[in-house]
């Protein structure tokens, strides 16, 4: 979780949250894997250990970690499938349709989108 850049635009809790399902996706958290401990993470990045397991307690809710008695807390095996699930399901209901509004509005063809080197039209000529 090396260089995180926190914002004002979401609580920290939530961004802590959103790094770990990305580190989960983009497979550099496994499943079986342990995630840094509460104490590890806060010294880190200098948060309150509160944030830090509100985060790790929202990633158990959604059961895609679980905590080991005494060892601490592990990526699920059912994880990437459910996080791959989830995060489809939100791309097409929420981010897709905005795209797509974009394209028509911009007046895009699928032959304008798969182009394999886009380049925005010069000065003077229509899109």
């Amino acid at each position: 979780m090396t260089g995180i850049q926190w914002s004002d635009g979401a609580p920290i809790y939530r961004q802590l949250k959103e790094r770990v399902v990305a580190m989960m996706l983009d497979g550099v958290l496994k499943p079986g894997d342990a995630l840094p401990s509460v104490r590890q993470v806060a010294a880190e990045y200098q948060l309150n250990p509160i944030t830090v397991s509100r985060a790790y307690q929202e990633l158990a809710d959604e059961a895609l970690v679980e905590k080991r008695r005494g060892l601490g807390m592990y990526v699920t095996e059912e994880a990437s499938r459910k996080l791959l699930s989830n995060e489809r399901e939100r791309f097409l209901k929420e981010e897709w349709p905005l795209v797509m509004e974009r394209i028509q509005r911009l007046g895009l063809s699928m032959e304008d989108l798969l182009k394999p080197d886009v380049q925005a039209p010069k000065q003077g000529e229509g899109a």
